[in-house]
């Protein structure tokens, strides 16, 4: 009732302190621009989408995520697989072997980045999302109920105030 009539322009809403405002407001911007940052980081560690959900599902049920072979590596054991039908020994097979090495290990490179991105940077994001973010918000919907019992409380003592002075005018 306090927080309708309130929207209402209908009861006296009790002030935060604007220092406490101002943090309120910073730690909405932190939380905002920490799951946009989160958001397209995954998108840039793994591009298909079908992947990620995936990946999701996996973390969600406490199971280990398949490991998955990168296109560096895919390309590589292309290459090495063409050069062994062409032949080691051309120059064409030669050449593909060596190209195959080094994508092989742009690969395995690839992979240890992603690993390492996700570990690093994404867990303490997430850890500040899930963790710190919900006690926040807790404490926040904990303070708006205070808030607005104190404010309830001080309308119902300036009605029974305002009851009191009519009742002596009277008599």
């Amino acid at each position: 009732l306090q927080f309708t009539e309130e929207k209402l322009g209908q009861a006296e809403k009790t002030e935060l302190d604007a220092h406490f405002e101002n943090l309120l407001a910073r730690a909405d911007c932190t939380k905002n621009w920490t799951e946009k940052i989160l958001r397209q980081t995954e998108v840039l560690l793994q591009p298909n989408p079908s992947a990620r959900v995936e990946e999701f599902l996996y973390e969600k049920l406490d199971r280990k995520v398949p490991s998955r072979v990168t296109n560096g590596e895919l390309l590589a054991q292309y290459m090495t697989e063409a050069a062994n039908d062409f032949g080691p020994g051309t120059p064409y097979g030669k050449t593909l072997i060596k190209v195959g090495e080094t994508q092989r290990r742009l690969g395995a490179a690839e992979r240890d980045f992603i690993h390492s991105a996700s570990l690093n940077f994404l867990t303490p994001l997430r850890n500040f999302l899930e963790g710190d973010w919900r006690t926040i918000s807790k404490e926040r919907r904990i303070l708006q109920n205070r808030r607005l019992d104190l404010d309830a409380c001080k309308a119902r003592l300036k009605k029974a105030k305002a009851a009191e002075a009519k009742a002596a005018v009277i008599f």
